[in-house]
């Protein structure tokens, strides 16, 4: 006599999760270092609080950084902290803080890069900031170490567009009649490490602006704009072209936004 094993599906679904179940619990009980920190030949890991020690300005401010979160607790988590962006500090240290023994992010976005992965490939678009061409790095920006990696971040509108305005003053204004989209920020229109289009704009012509101004058509060959009709206009190019709204940012004189 000979017995055959039957499998309900019911039986089949539960055993799958439970051998998957197991499996993710294997996975998240593992102990390891989840980023890889850059090297430094010849130097060892020596943990974040050596740093302290002649850099107590900086590690001071850094409990309330977005990077404070890379620390971890334990001897499996000494080189997510100062170490992770950094690099091993053992020859840092030794030498007494000699130039060359450590990796200043500053000078090179690649350890930035090893985190924020997309962020090679957009500073590769057509359109972006000179950070891989090495004439600005992502700290003229960011904020590594004390507060929000990014300035305008969570609540933060009083200083919306600060990153920007440091570069870029005479568009910051003030204006007598403001484009409401700057209060909303500058990535309201632009992408701010690179885009596929001119001046890093999120949108080609047109469309840019009535992603935000109502269009609204009334009959055929009409497309009201404010009240007004663009059907003749909106075939000539971009808003900000021809004679039409070229203040984009602010004006001092249209509430149109025209010189």
């Amino acid at each position: 006599m000979s017995l055959k094993l039957r499998w309900s599906k019911s039986a089949l679904i539960f055993g799958g999760t439970a051998i998957w179940g197991m499996l993710l619990v294997g996975c998240v009980m593992v102990q390891r270092t989840m980023i890889v920190p850059p090297q430094v030949p010849g130097a060892t890991f020596v943990g974040s609080g050596k740093c302290a020690d002649c850099h107590e300005s900086v590690t001071s401010e850094f409990h309330d950084a977005t990077h404070a979160k890379l620390f971890a607790p334990g001897g499996n988590g000494q080189e997510i902290g100062c170490e992770s962006c950094h690099g091993p500090a053992s020859l840092h240290v030794k030498s007494g803080g000699e130039l060359g023994t450590i990796i200043n992010p500053k000078g090179s976005p690649e350890t930035c890069f090893q985190c924020h992965l997309d962020k090679r490939g957009e500073f590769a678009l057509p359109n972006a900031h000179p950070v891989l061409a090495g004439k600005m790095g992502c700290s003229d920006c960011h904020s590594p170490h004390s507060g929000d990696a990014i300035t305008e971040g969570g609540t933060n509108f009083a200083s919306l567009n600060e990153s920007c305005v440091k570069c870029h003053t005479s568009q910051g204004g003030p204006y007598v009649f403001e484009h409401e989209a700057s209060r909303e920020g500058c990535v309201t229109c632009h992408s701010p490490h690179g885009s596929m289009n001119a001046k890093m704009l999120k949108a080609r012509n047109a469309n840019l602006c009535l992603q935000c101004h109502f269009q609204q058509q009334t009959a055929p060959g009409v497309i009201l704009i404010g009240g007004r009709d663009h059907a003749s206009f909106l075939s000539r190019g971009t808003c900000w072209s021809a004679g039409c709204h070229e203040a984009i940012h602010g004006s001092h004189v249209s509430s149109s936004l025209r010189f």
